[in-house]
């Protein structure tokens, strides 16, 4: 994992009380920023995702045999810090906040 994402899981907290004026004001409508967020949320789910099984990926077996199949060590630490990462949601508001997310109306 890089240290970005180690860092994005480390400032971000479990759960934060937001204002909902302040989000209206970012797009002017409260509706359309909680669309951006989520838009934004999703995208960052995708990716981590994708991360998780590419790394996952390296670690298992392309044989049938069932004796085969045991706990791995750095497999189960792999699961773990995806785990402990904040929600993709939680990620995507905080961006939103920070300005950090670029949108448009079409």
């Amino acid at each position: 994992m890089n240290s970005k994402k180690r860092a994005m899981a480390a400032v971000i907290p479990t759960a934060e009380t937001r204002d909902t004026i302040e989000i209206k004001d970012r797009t002017g409508n409260l509706y359309e920023s909680i669309v951006v967020v989520a838009k934004r949320a999703n995208q960052i789910s995708v990716t981590m995702k994708e991360e998780l099984h590419r790394k996952l990926d390296e670690f298992s077996s392309h044989s049938d045999n069932l004796e085969e199949i045991h706990e791995n060590k750095e497999q189960i630490e792999i699961s773990r810090i995806y785990e402990r990462m904040a929600n993709p949601a939680l990620q995507a508001t905080a961006e939103f906040m920070e300005d950090k997310i670029y949108y448009r109306k079409k």
